[in-house]
């Protein structure tokens, strides 16, 4: 009895210890996670900017490569809406023109993405670079679709609506890789669609 009696006022003791030794691990733990957090909030931000401008920046790529005589209107208004600046001014000004040379042509374009990768990315200013592979089919009414592997440098700018193309023009071969300029890359000159 003796016995019994003495082991008692050990164990409030005990769970005492206990609950404060899983407390202070508790919030030591919570702490460290909110260290963390804080320290990796950025670099997770810059994570989110860059698969955004990617994405944005592959299908906008796609669709200036995409282009059908049979619903030719549609097809360059999501050449309108993917593209900012400059190239939108240059695919606005040359519109009717390049219209006119796709239904004579009476050319399918279509452009699949192979691969793409953010090149350059400001999230401060809203600027981007990209390059994506692409393969590029043309049909033309009684031939073969031709068939293009081709690689793609573009520029994008953050807007209102999200990430769009500010210029767009072919990758060089070499181990040069010269920015892309807006004048070089109006789809009314570019390398996958001047076959329309």
């Amino acid at each position: 009895m003796q016995s019994v009696l003495r082991r008692r006022p050990r164990r409030p003791l005990l769970a005492v210890a206990l609950a404060l030794a899983v407390a202070a691990a508790l919030a030591a733990g919570l702490t460290g996670w909110s260290w963390y957090g804080a320290a990796h909030d950025g670099d997770a931000a810059f994570a989110r900017n860059r698969d955004a401008a990617l994405a944005a920046g592959e299908q906008a790529v796609q669709n200036l490569n995409t282009l059908d005589h049979n619903d030719l209107d549609h097809g360059l208004d999501v050449w309108d809406d993917s593209t900012t600046g400059d190239l939108h001014t240059q695919l606005a000004q040359g519109r009717a023109d390049f219209a006119k040379q796709v239904q004579q042509a009476q050319t399918v374009s279509t452009a699949k993405v192979l691969s793409g990768a953010v090149t350059e990315l400001d999230s401060r200013t809203g600027k981007a670079s990209v390059m994506v592979a692409l393969r590029i089919t043309v049909q033309a009414p009684k031939a073969k679709p031709a068939v293009k592997e081709s690689r793609m440098l573009g520029e994008l700018t953050r807007t209102a609506d999200g990430w769009k193309l500010s210029a767009l023009g072919q990758a060089p071969m070499g181990d040069s890789a010269p920015a892309p300029s807006a004048a070089a890359t109006s789809p009314t000159t570019p390398q996958p669609t001047a076959s329309h």
